[in-house]
């Protein structure tokens, strides 16, 4: 059995090998596949958005993921079965429930409440260790679901909100969701936002960030513009992106995630 694990732990300290060892404990046959644990700490939104990007390309397992601000407080941890069969495992501060909806939606949701699958004590701090980790291991190990905990109501699970973008007919209003190392800026933007607009290769789009104004070439890739220029493209999850042609767009825009961006759409 597979297991996806995605936190914002970083690599610097030993939470994501701690994490490793209680797993390799309880499910010595597990193959664990680290996709990211490099989420801004304490960014769920940007969590559920990676998750949700990224489970399409892992197999069917036990998807674990930590970006837990509330751990210790009223928050539960939950496991949950999408409407395919994978199995979700997680803080409800939804964090899980993004990449659930791919698969068809939360079909069941347990409450992690039974001692028998966790590490005892339990920490108040490090819930990834003795609660989320012993439980993903189970599960991948063989134990039911429904043995974890109580049932939950899917309706009652918390959700993130995903801003929506405004979209007029030359001017949109959007959002910067996820800055990746590189410098690049996804936007909360499809192509289908912009089915009214004819925005052509070498198309040039005005651009205000934090009051100041700029000038995107729209391009299918990096190699389409010149060293230093600002693109708009779509990025390889479908999302539409600003990149800066061997540079960083989030350094040009002095853009975090959460910032507003506004492209006029009649620009040239």
């Amino acid at each position: 059995m597979v297991i996806t694990f995605l936190t914002d732990f970083g690599l610097q300290d030993d939470f994501v090998g701690t994490c490793h060892g209680v797993i390799a404990t309880i499910a010595p046959d597990a193959r664990v596949i680290d996709i990211t644990h490099g989420v801004r700490p304490g960014h769920v939104l940007q969590g559920a958005l990676v998750l949700a990007n990224t489970l399409p390309y892992m197999p069917a397992g036990v998807h674990l993921a930590v970006v837990d601000p509330g751990v210790g407080g009223g928050r539960r941890a939950l496991a949950l079965r999408d409407g395919e069969g994978r199995l979700h495992v997680g803080p409800d501060n939804g964090l899980l429930l993004a990449a659930a909806e791919r698969f068809g939606g939360v079909a069941e949701a347990y409450e992690l409440a039974n001692a028998d699958y966790s590490l005892q004590p339990v920490s108040r701090t490090f819930h990834g260790r003795d609660l989320f980790s012993p439980a993903a291991a189970h599960l991948a190990a063989g134990v039911p679901l429904e043995e974890l905990g109580p049932p939950l109501d899917p309706e009652a699970l918390v959700h993130v909100e995903i801003p929506q973008p405004e979209v007029g007919q030359n001017r949109i209003r959007a959002v910067a969701l996820v800055v990746d190392r590189f410098g690049n800026v996804a936007l909360n933007l499809r192509r289908e936002h912009l089915a009214h607009a004819e925005l052509a290769a070498g198309t040039r789009v005005e651009l205000t960030c934090r009051g100041e104004r700029f000038y995107a070439v729209s391009a299918r890739t990096f190699a389409d513009a010149q060293r230093g220029s600002l693109i708009l493209y779509e990025d390889s999850y479908g999302s539409l992106a600003l990149a800066v042609s061997r540079g960083s767009a989030a350094q040009l825009l002095r853009v975090e995630e959460g910032g507003e961006i506004v492209l006029d759409l009649v620009a040239r």
